[in-house]
């Protein structure tokens, strides 16, 4: 039993004694499938705070010939499954976790030889035969080993990602590493399994995996481990009924991370919430926040109009598959948001390759972070938008309009041909509004539906919008009374404003647009 060979089941054991444990221990026979075969090789990359070390402490203990487990899984679902008592302790374990290692060195050259050191070390310990030792090299030694006792091991790798993070522009450490893994994982005859977790998946040189034997699970595809990437929405009913907590509530701040069938939720931000009894951002109070403001000032065609759009809660087709996997290489917007999906500040969908701001914890710290960025070209749309919810509080109908003909100018390849196309730039306009509203879309009230109605979260007035092209705003407003679409929103009948926003192409000039807008208080 020792650091990095046959580590304790200490670490799980702390979490199996929490007050909140979710049992994931299934992922457990999904490894078991690979053990021993050509594909026993799997890279999890997922956010922060989404459970990875967890994951690792939790094989560790299930795996470690340095510990006996059976009283922390007996009572969990992989004890039902007929590979259970095949491996439980049954394994050498060689584990490490790179930023643990990392916080003892200042270089990579540094890293790689102390970790070869401590390995060996532990390992000498248990076969002190000399002979079968190089010195300084972990491969040929454990190569060596292996011909002669028939000696593999289960290798579990934490952070496996956290050099291309510390040291981002050491292009030349990097590579060191790399060959290192490489080394240990390509045709080893030593390797049972090896099972790594990382933000970032493994790097790309062009369009080639570094280490393409892997196969890699990850936010944009994590087929077919999604139910382990983080809570899935049953987890987090049931832990809101165990502990009294608003299940709808809970959604509203956290979901928002759709993989396939299974929609997910980050386990610190439902963890902090339950035991603070209080629904707040959590998870995005963390490192990645500092630079996630960087991120949005990369000069990029095409991440100004895409930040804006997001906020307004549209999706945005992308191609990840030209991402290199690390934090400093980009050839296009579409790899500054593939990296905002792998830090979890976009979601990602998989059928239809589309990118979005997942939840409200989120949209709070990606306003803040371009707040802190004093990018001033996105921050005049953001107090555009803010005004104009101000406006719209006011009733001044000509600022509505002004603000709302401004949003459209900022997406300039926006064509104006149909009433959606309104309602697209009236989504970018108020953006602002989702701190204040739920947004509801084709609301079916009255004898219709109505464009678009703002639920209130606090003591705003309720908002409801109708949209009209190549019409006026008092048109709109007239269809709003005579279909009742007020029906649905008759608590709020006190404090409601109906509000019908419409455009005229000018006839004299076609490419010219004007915005209309006309506002009144509800009365019975």
């Amino acid at each position: 039993m020792g650091m990095y060979l046959n580590p304790n089941n200490n670490s799980f054991m702390k979490s199996r004694k929490n007050s909140i444990y979710v049992d994931k221990s299934l992922l457990i026979k999904q490894l078991n499938q690979i053990i021993g075969i050509n594909d026993c090789f799997v890279c999890v990359s997922r956010p922060r705070r989404f459970g990875k070390t967890e994951d690792a402490n939790m094989l560790i203990a299930y795996y470690s010939k340095g510990c006996d487990s059976s009283s922390l899984f007996d009572d969990l679902k992989i004890a039902q499954c007929d590979s259970y008592n095949e491996h439980l302790n049954q394994h050498d374990v060689i584990y490490f976790d790179v930023k643990r290692v990392l916080r003892k060195v200042s270089t990579v050259d540094e890293f790689i030889n102390l970790l070869t050191r401590k390995i060996l070390e532990e390992i000498k310990y248990i076969y002190p035969d000399e002979e079968l030792y190089e010195d300084g090299n972990l491969v040929l030694s454990l190569e060596n080993i292996y011909a002669k006792y028939n000696q593999s091991y289960v290798f579990i790798i934490d952070e496996w990602d956290c050099i291309f993070r510390e040291y981002k522009n050491d292009i030349d450490g990097q590579k060191k590493y790399l060959k290192l893994l490489e080394d240990l994982f390509k045709t080893s005859p030593f390797v049972e399994m090896a099972y790594m977790t990382g933000i970032l998946p493994i790097k790309k040189y062009g369009t080639q995996s570094a280490l393409n034997n892997f196969d890699e699970i990850s936010m944009i595809n994590a087929n077919p481990y999604e139910e382990f990437m983080g809570f899935t929405e049953t987890e987090v009913k049931e832990l809101c009924h165990k502990h009294q907590m608003d299940f709808n509530e809970m959604k509203s701040w956290y979901d928002g991370y759709h993989i396939n069938q299974y929609s997910l939720y980050n386990p610190r931000s439902i963890v902090s919430a339950i035991k603070k009894r209080l629904y707040d951002n959590y998870w995005t109070n963390t490192e990645a926040y500092e630079s996630l403001k960087d991120y949005f000032c990369i000069n990029m065609d095409g991440i100004k109009e895409s930040i804006i759009s997001l906020l307004a809660g549209e999706k945005i087709y992308i191609e990840p598959s030209s991402f290199e996997n690390d934090i400093t290489t980009f050839h296009s917007r579409d790899d500054i948001l593939t990296l905002l999906v792998h830090l979890g500040y976009l979601g990602y969908n998989f059928q239809t390759q589309e990118v979005y701001i997942p939840n409200r914890e989120v949209r709070t710290q990606f306003e803040l972070a371009l707040r802190d960025s004093h990018w001033a070209e996105l921050m005049k749309p953001i107090q555009n938008s803010m005004d104009l919810l101000n406006a719209t509080w006011h009733m001044d109908e000509e600022k509505v309009a002004y603000y709302i003909e401004e949003a459209h100018l900022e997406i300039s390849n926006l064509k104006y041909n149909s009433e959606e196309a309104l309602a697209h730039s009236v989504d970018i306009a108020y953006f602002a509004a989702r701190g204040f509203y739920h947004k509801m879309v084709e609301l079916q009230t009255g004898k219709g539906f109505c464009d678009i109605a703002y639920i209130p979260k606090g003591d705003k007035p309720a908002l409801l919008v109708e949209l009209k092209w190549q019409d006026s705003p008092e048109c709109a407003i007239n269809q709003i009374k005579e279909k009742k679409y007020y029906k649905s929103l008759e608590k709020y009948l006190d404090n409601l404003l109906l509000i019908g926003i419409s455009y005229q192409k000018d006839i004299n000039d076609n490419e010219y647009k004007n915005h209309y807008c006309k506002i009144e208080r509800f009365k019975l």
